[in-house]
């Protein structure tokens, strides 16, 4: 028996015609562009309030009363607390009579050394005339000595007066040392803002007995400026010491998930040394803070503007791949064949990565689609860099030709079939008439 058999249809792998693996991968393209690129530092921070002060009281006594509610804002100045004041009010009072007392012995003081001065003069001018009459031989030796012992002892008083004077003098002084710490004892029961900031919890309330420099009542903290503080990598190190204090360095901050525009602010403390334990270096901005957007306490990002590189060549960051040797990019050539180009990344901006090696402005990198591609393999590369819409716009262009050649065929053959049915009635009609 003779068995027979149709040729046998080509086969592939993909099932298509002559074996053909599929068609060209399907991959986004870009093109690598020039720009400057600013370079910027992202980090987090920390906000702190700009000065935090503790306030205590310097007198003790009763809190008569608080002034704020807890919370709110104060200005520099404001009165905050009052303590009672009757005890130091009285001692002022003592005090005060105790001056107008050694004032009064001051001015005794006086009047008795002017009164023995004088005694002194007039038993010293005795004392001289009886030395006279004494070598005259008038006057005897025992009433001269008399009248010298008189003159001394007038002297030695005269001098007790004087001491009698500084004495009051001196008292005068206690005493209005002693007014004026009263007068500045008094002033402290009185408190007020030290600064402008906001206030936390009121910890004592009216009512309760305070100590001198022992009792916290509140604290305030000063969000207007407010700093923020954040570390760096030490291999920042050089590039930020070489312009801080010579030039002004800007630095941002914004709230973490937060779509308002970011805060601006300068670089105001380096620190002097880098932490071993991280291999940070500590740094500290401040921001004006005008609507009180940071609080202490706060995490925000922040952004450090180290200077701009001019010219660099940049793509996505998603065109930039890492492997075993390190970043490299798929480049798409001529004859759309990928190639894997080994790079050299420079400062990210943003979305995008500068290229400090191994690209070239006006090249096409690949940014999705690598993990279906290899080198050597064909793309169909789409998006911005696939070099327009021409292909697209062909076929739209010979689907619409088709399309207006099928219609002008459609209506030449209804107008046939309309013109062999004139003729069909025509005939139809002669012959009808004819026969009739």
């Amino acid at each position: 028996m003779t068995w027979s058999c149709g040729p046998r249809a080509a086969s592939g792998p993909s099932g298509g015609k002559g074996g053909k693996k599929g068609g060209d991968v399907p991959v986004v393209v870009t093109k690598a562009v020039t720009k400057d690129v600013p370079m910027d530092l992202d980090v987090i921070g920390n906000v702190e309030a700009s000065s935090t002060v503790s306030i205590k009281p310097q007198v003790s006594g009763e809190l008569k009363g608080a002034f704020f509610r807890e919370g709110d804002f104060v200005k520099a100045g404001d009165k905050m607390f009052e303590i009672d004041r009757r005890t130091l009010t009285a001692q002022l009072d003592q005090a005060m009579a105790n001056l107008a007392r050694s004032e009064a012995q001051l001015r005794q003081a006086r009047a008795n050394l002017a009164k023995d001065m004088a005694q002194a003069d007039y038993l010293r001018s005795v004392a001289q005339r009886n030395e006279m009459l004494m070598k005259e031989g008038i006057a005897s030796k025992e009433q001269n000595a008399q009248a010298a012992a008189q003159a001394q002892a007038q002297n030695e008083l005269t001098e007790a007066d004087r001491a009698a004077i500084e004495s009051a003098r001196a008292e005068i002084a206690a005493n209005q040392a002693t007014i004026d710490n009263l007068k500045v004892q008094i002033g402290f029961t009185t408190i007020v803002a030290p600064l402008t900031g906001r206030t936390g919890t009121l910890l004592v309330k009216p009512g309760n007995i305070v100590s001198a420099n022992a009792t916290e009542l509140v604290t305030i903290s000063q969000i207007q400026p407010v700093n923020v503080s954040f570390a760096v990598p030490e291999s920042q190190f050089q590039r930020i010491a070489s312009r801080f204090g010579k030039e002004r360095i800007a630095v941002f901050a914004a709230q973490q998930d937060s779509s308002e525009p970011p805060s601006a602010g300068v670089l105001t403390f380096l620190e002097s040394t880098v932490d071993a334990a991280t291999g940070t270096l500590r740094l500290r901005a401040s921001f004006a803070n005008p609507e009180r957007k940071m609080w202490p306490g706060q995490f925000v990002r922040v952004r450090m503007r180290l200077g701009m590189v001019e010219g660099a060549v940049v793509v996505p960051n998603q065109a930039v791949q890492t492997g075993q040797d390190g970043s490299y990019v798929y480049v798409v050539k001529a004859d759309r064949g990928v190639e894997n180009r080994p790079v050299t990344l420079g400062v990210r901006s943003g979305m995008e990565l500068v290229i400090a090696k191994g690209l070239a402005e006006g090249e096409t990198v690949v940014t999705e689609g690598q993990l279906r591609i290899a080198p050597g393999l064909k793309v169909n590369p789409r998006g911005p860099g696939a070099g327009g819409k021409k292909g697209v716009e062909g076929k739209k262009g010979a689907e619409g030709k088709k399309g207006v050649e099928g219609k002008k065929r459609v209506e030449v053959k209804k107008g046939a079939e309309g013109n062999a049915d004139s003729k069909g009635e025509g005939k139809g009609e002669g012959r009808g008439k004819k026969r009739e």
